[in-house]
């Protein structure tokens, strides 16, 4: 295993503490910023049609958009009658319709985002209800998949800004309790939802297999990936000092080491080399990505998303 692989899974020894009652996490304040978001998104947008936030395909709307060639059984309404004249050729013309717009939210449920205190899993949870409060209430259908190793949870999809409370009821329930394999798991994924749409993946990204291989799922499957790189100060500048266990966090495994300044540097450096690897793939790849720093406040983050564009059209 590399230096930069053995940090991205391996966490601090289990101690045994007094448990500590978490505030809730969709509580009233959480939901009064909610509708504020929801205000903000709609001044964001003001302006812009209903038909620029929905997705697109060929059928029989009003926007021409192609021909194909006549085949037995089609409506001899849509041949181009033009076309035939100068060309000789029975063609049909192809007109843009319209669909509401599909968004899926893909929460990475492996054990590494509940590393710590949870910070990065809850965060997940904020940014998930917030971003799908907003689809809900401009009208889009949403959709929320626990991903693990497989697809651990599902909410179906659901519209109209009332369903909020059965998202958050879904999101209360899910916890960050598989190992990981996000290919195998969007693999699943894609297989089961054949509308397409916006896929929002909400992970730390750490996969011993690569992050590359499930974007490029959602991707060469047709879906708009969307990016929120969940990440917790204490992965990136462990606070760590001497001679000192540590265990994975997924397969319990564990490994004795000595942790001096200059292996702390070494695990900083593979930490910035591995964030610029993840923003150099989405930038190359038109992939619209933003780091989750946990932080930030949701509501900021969310505002971030909102200025620079990218998750409703």
């Amino acid at each position: 295993m590399s230096l930069a692989n053995a940090w991205f899974s391996w966490g601090k020894p289990k101690t045994t503490v007094a448990k500590v009652e978490k505030r809730p996490l969709f509580d009233d304040e959480f939901q009064r910023k909610l509708e504020t978001l929801a205000l903000v998104s709609r001044r964001v947008f003001a302006g812009r049609t209903r038909a620029q936030q929905r997705t697109k395909k060929k059928g029989s709307g009003v926007e021409f958009a192609d021909h194909r060639d006549y085949t037995a059984g089609d409506d001899f309404r849509f041949i181009d009658w033009g076309v035939y004249q100068r060309f000789g050729r029975l063609l049909v013309r192809l007109y843009e319709e319209e669909e509401d717009l599909s968004i899926y939210f893909l929460i990475d449920c492996s054990r590494s985002m509940g590393f710590g205190n949870g910070e990065k899993f809850d965060q997940a949870l904020r940014l998930c209800a917030a971003l799908a409060y907003v689809g809900l209430a401009n009208l889009d259908r949403i959709t929320i998949v626990g991903v693990g190793t497989e697809i651990e949870a599902r909410l179906p999809p659901t519209r109209g800004e009332g369903q909020i409370f059965k998202v958050l009821r879904f999101l209360e329930n899910l916890e960050p309790s598989s190992n990981t394999n996000l290919e195998h798991a969007i693999s699943a994924f894609v297989a089961h939802h054949p509308q397409r749409g916006l896929a929002v993946l909400l992970s730390d990204l750490f996969d011993p297999n690569g992050f590359e291989r499930s974007i490029n799922l959602l991707r060469y499957s047709k879906f708009e990936p969307f990016v929120l790189h969940v990440q917790n100060p204490a992965d990136r500048t462990p606070l760590l000092a001497g001679d000192i266990r540590l265990q994975d966090v997924e397969t319990a495994a564990f490994r004795d080491v000595t942790i001096t300044e200059n292996l702390l540097e070494k695990l900083r450096a593979a930490f910035r080399e591995y964030d610029a690897k993840v923003q150099g793939y989405c930038q190359s790849h038109h992939v619209p990505y933003f780091s989750a720093d946990t932080l930030t406040p949701f509501d900021e983050l969310i505002l971030k998303v909102f200025r620079q564009g990218g998750f409703l059209r």
